[in-house]
């Protein structure tokens, strides 16, 4: 009776252990795809030689601050990349706001208005400017899972990267890539800030500079729920 016990839980633990085996290959077997674990190797290269040679410039940056289509505040700043890697930033000719006009409860209310409001702006474009630069790490780990996607992206010589999850759960990444400059061309982001129903979209653009150092043009940041726009250009590359 042991023995007829024994010989019917044998098979049983046999198929549960085959049973895992395949189910902890499929994200491995869904994963392998040469070609594009080629292109992420490009935009990895591209990407570390591209911050290399921005460390060695020093640009200009516009922050323009829109709320329904109409301009707010307008700041510019000079820019280079500090010892740590990191983007430094001085404010140029910083203007002091404009008094409210009304009486004293009318100025605190506007001025509560103007500070949600540039905070909520100031969320949005370091939100846009986390996704101007690829995340390899988040990358690498989209595409173990078997969130990333190649397709043509219409223009020749280019192809499209679609990638799910990548910095926020069900967040959405279309990355351009020049596959003849092996250089990134834009970056289209469907995302948001903590919630899902607060929706923020992001447009990249990128350009060359003379000696073919690839860098962010242009970052166009739209937090949907409140209709605040921010748009970021970068311009007047200077060697340093």
């Amino acid at each position: 009776m042991h023995s007829h016990s024994r010989r019917r839980f044998t098979p049983t633990l046999s198929t549960a252990i085959t049973i895992c085996a395949l189910l902890s290959n499929i994200p491995q077997t869904q994963a392998q795809n040469p070609e594009l674990q080629e292109k992420l190797a490009q935009i990895k290269q591209s990407s570390a030689a591209n911050k290399q040679a921005l460390a060695h410039y020093t640009w200009l940056e516009q922050q323009t601050i829109s709320l329904k289509g109409e301009v707010k505040k307008t700041q510019q700043f000079q820019v280079r990349i500090g010892p740590d890697g990191q983007q430094q930033k001085t404010e140029l000719n910083p203007q002091a706001p404009p008094e409210p006009s009304g009486g004293r409860i009318k100025r605190r209310i506007v001025e509560k208005k103007t500070d949600e409001f540039q905070a909520y702006g100031q969320q949005i474009a370091a939100l846009g400017k986390q996704y101007s630069q690829p995340d390899m790490q988040a990358l690498q780990q989209a595409y173990q899972q078997g969130h990333i996607s190649m397709q043509p992206s219409g223009a020749e010589g280019t192809v499209s990267l679609v990638i799910k999850s990548y910095l926020k759960p069900n967040d959405s990444v279309t990355l351009v890539f020049n596959q003849q400059q092996k250089a990134i061309q834009s970056i289209q982001v469907a995302s948001y800030l903590t919630d899902p129903s607060d929706a923020v979209t992001v447009a990249v653009q990128f350009a060359k500079l003379p000696d073919g150092t690839n860098h962010v043009a242009t970052v166009q940041v739209n937090g949907v729920s409140k209709q605040l726009g921010v748009l970021i250009q970068n311009s007047t590359y200077q060697p340093i």
